[in-house]
């Protein structure tokens, strides 16, 4: 090989050389250019906002950064598109991230002037510019904004590109993107701007600082006219539009947002920052509006009528409320009011605060009961002083009945009666009820709640009794829905739409049971203002219950229809008592007043696959006995175990007179009469005879005491209680009181403290003393000889 062809071939090897670093650089500025942008193009903090189930805006609060920086929502506003476009770059629609026609308009007239008076940035370019946070106007930045922005061009849509515009363009202060901007300065969505607002909003991003008070605010509305009359020479609006758009006024300042649910939106913001673990919260928090299940129009309506009726309650020293409205059949969350606006601890959320139930849990110890055979609706129960132990509950009323039907007892939130049922039910196994059913706050012992459960003894939240009350409803429906078998109708409520999680397996209530528990609760006496809903065609049946807890510091309302679950609560947030704080008065037309407004649904149709009719006496509502006379039909659940026979109607033999008892011997030496007789005990009759003239008490036997048959009850002190002996306020041994009932209403009884004579008591036998620390025999007799003894203990303590 000579010297030329050695050139020649080292001259080859050199431009294969060059041509393959140039291709290799050629490659790699395809592949920068491919990946020259970053996903997401914008990675900023964006404020957390939260809409309800149909879109509309309910809260927000500023981004990480203090900015109002919404997430982007897609296609911007129509109106703001064709005004951003005629104002920043009427090519946009054609070219391809650059204009080149304005970049030669712009190149003449700076040379002409010979300095920068006009710019070519295309609306593509801009949007690169924000992404890379406004650097300088160098020539370099200018040719990477062209570059990258024909990049975008090419894999997104013009829709996409003006999105990412409008959300990220500054609107003046600390407002960023043109839903934030349409909030802040317009009150308002993005999607209800007028061609004014359009105009406005259009030109704020190419000089924010036009919309703050002052001199610059004459530049603005002359901006803003003369892109209308453009925009109306385009075709976009008549003369008359132009001529009203022009009309209207320019922002003064920024609009507080709405806060339409707050202590729900902060609740929401806090579950999603626990859940973030440490990691950078500023960035990866609120990327996407926060979609819930709340109704815009519930809300409101909701929260107009717990503030009026709060700010009456508050000249009482009432000052706190809430109210929660679930849709029954999903149990997701329609309304959360947390509290109202006051300055006493306005702040407080308590729909998930623990509070004391007061009467509210009664329900599903009576629906518990009718599924165990432990009580029927009809049966009487007694309601006459109690004393368990130390333990003395009394009624609201400060009366006492004697007997009263379970299901009025019910209706009526009669504390004694409810008492005496916990104690035959069992409280550990009414708190695992409770805790089966979804109550979460049950964290002590049975024996630390002990008896006063029932009564408030524990803390509930209102979350979990809407819950509560929605799956007795749910559990009711639950016969014609098929599925009572499958999954379990009590589940905790939903505040994101389709996100209920019903556990599987049975309910731990029967349809029947829910149903008949319902029903009755229908039937309670409504507010003075709702008294007469049933004369009305147009009322509709609500279960409601309310509770008012011990030292009227709560006061609960909850009401339930297949369509609705209101819960409300009234009181202080502090915890603070008030005497004028009663749930009836309070809570109950708050209540009504929300149900007034909410669409009204037929009642629940009765399960009729879980319910039997049987035979009960008419006069005890027990199942008919041997001896009972009249007698009515009454629906238990089919699957409830036999209840008891009737124990009050006896048969009994009268002289012919019939007014005494007789023995009927082998040669009876007179006419006798034997009948059935209505009987209640000794106690339970001397406090029903009160309220009832027409009851006839057993007539006495002629000339003996039939020993079998006490004519006479000791109420206080129980076998074998143990006494406290308390110390009056001026530091004066106190005393303790006996009570007894006797059927006659002319009996005397005479009292024997040990060995002791005490004295004796007529009509009302009531008796003090102060026995002595230890063991005691109260001894009571009447003047027939029939004697009752009660041993109990005084403690020293």
């Amino acid at each position: 090989m000579n010297i030329e062809q050695s050139r020649l071939v080292g001259s080859q090897e050199k431009l294969k050389s060059r041509y393959l670093v140039l291709m290799v650089l050629l490659f790699l500025l395809v592949i920068w250019f491919a990946l020259s942008l970053p996903n997401p193009l914008f990675d900023v903090p964006y404020s957390p906002v939260m809409y309800d189930r149909n879109g509309a805006f309910l809260d927000a609060a500023v981004a990480a950064d203090d900015q109002w920086r919404f997430p982007p929502q897609g296609r911007v506003d129509p109106k703001f598109a064709a005004a951003l476009i005629e104002y920043e770059d009427r090519r946009f629609r054609v070219h391809p991230g650059v204009d080149g026609i304005a970049i030669a308009r712009a190149v003449v007239q700076n040379i002409q002037v010979r300095r920068i008076v006009s710019g070519a940035s295309t609306i593509t370019m801009q949007t690169i510019r924000m992404m890379r946070g406004n650097k300088g106007r160098t020539i370099f930045e200018k040719v990477l904004e062209a570059v990258l922005a024909v990049r975008l061009e090419i894999g997104r849509s013009k829709e996409d590109i003006l999105a990412l515009y409008g959300a990220n363009a500054p609107f003046g202060g600390n407002v960023v993107g043109i839903e934030a901007a349409a909030w802040r300065w317009f009150a308002h969505t993005a999607t209800e701007l007028s061609w004014a607002e359009a105009a406005t909003l259009a030109i704020l991003p190419n000089a924010p600082s036009l919309v703050h008070p002052g001199r610059n605010r004459e530049v603005l509305r002359q901006k803003r006219d003369g892109l209308l009359v453009r925009l109306h020479q385009k075709g976009y609006l008549d003369e008359g539009t132009m001529q009203l758009a022009m009309a209207e006024t320019l922002p003064l300042e920024p609009k507080p947002l709405p806060q339409h649910a707050p202590h729900l939106f902060s609740k929401i913001i806090l579950d999603k920052e626990k859940g973030l673990h440490g990691q950078d919260r500023s960035r990866r928090v609120h990327t996407e509006p926060i979609k819930t299940s709340l109704d815009m129009m519930i809300q409101s309506r909701a929260a107009v009528i717990l503030q009026r009726r709060a700010e009456v309650y508050a000249r009482k020293g009432i000052l706190n409320a809430a109210c929660l409205i679930l849709d029954t059949p999903t149990g997701e969350v329609r309304a959360y009011i947390g509290n109202v606006k006051t300055l006493a601890a306005g702040y407080v959320d308590i729909i998930k605060a623990p509070r004391s139930s007061g009467s509210i849990l009664k329900p599903f110890l009576f629906a518990a009961m009718l599924d165990a055979g432990e009580l029927m609706p009809t049966e009487l129960v007694s309601d006459i002083p109690t004393r368990i132990s130390s333990y003395h509950p009394e009624n609201n009323t400060q009366s006492y009945t004697g007997v009263i039907p379970a299901g009025e007892a019910l209706t009526r939130s009669l504390n004694v009666p409810a008492v005496r049922a916990l104690r035959g039910f069992g409280v550990g196994r009414f708190v695992a009820l409770l805790k089966s059913l979804g109550v979460s706050t049950l964290f002590r012992s049975s024996d630390a709640y002990g008896l006063p459960l029932i009564l408030g003894g524990a803390e509930i939240t209102l979350w979990d009794m809407a819950g509560l009350y929605a799956g007795l409803a749910r559990t009711a429906m639950a016969d014609a829905a098929g599925d009572g078998n499958t999954r379990s109708p009590f589940f905790p409520p939903v505040y994101y739409p389709g996100k209920r999680t019903p556990a599987a397996g049975r309910s731990p209530l029967s349809p029947g049971a829910a149903w008949l528990t319902l029903n009755i609760l229908t039937t309670a006496v409504r507010p003075d203002e709702e008294a007469s809903w049933q004369n009305f065609a147009d009322s509709y049946h609500i279960a409601w219950k309310t509770g008012t807890s011990f030292g009227f510091r709560d006061g609960w309302a909850i009401g339930v229809t297949p369509r609705w679950t209101v819960a409300v609560w009234i009181g202080n947030a502090s915890g603070e008592g008030r005497a004028e704080l009663r749930a009836a008065t309070t809570a109950a037309p708050v209540l009504f007043e929300v149900f007034s407004f909410l669409e009204p649904s037929a009642w629940i149709p009765k399960p009729t696959l879980d319910l039997t009719s049987v035979e009960v006496c008419a006069l005890s509502g027990f199942p008919a006995g041997p001896h009972c006379e009249q007698l009515i039909l009454a629906e238990i659940p089919n699957h409830a175990p036999p209840r008891i026979p009737c124990p009050f109607c006896k048969t009994i033999v009268l002289n012919a007179a019939q007014n005494r008892q007789i023995t009927l011997s082998e040669s009876p030496t007179e006419q006798v009469v034997i009948r059935t007789w209505f009987v209640l005990p000794p106690a339970e009759e001397w406090y029903f005879r009160r309220w009832n003239l027409d009851y006839k008490p057993l007539p006495p036997f002629e000339g003996q005491t039939n020993s079998a048959d006490i004519a006479f009850a000791l109420f206080n002190p129980a076998e074998n209680a143990q006494v406290y002996v308390p110390i009056e306020l001026d530091g004066r041994p106190g005393k303790v009181v006996f009570m007894a009932a006797h059927r006659e209403q002319d009996a005397i009884l005479y009292w024997h403290l040990d060995k002791t004579y005490l004295g004796q008591t007529t009509v009302f036998h009531e008796i003090e003393c102060h026995p002595e620390a230890g063991s005691h025999t109260l001894t009571v007799i009447d003047r027939r000889g029939t004697m009752i003894k009660r041993n109990f203990v005084v403690l020293n303590q």
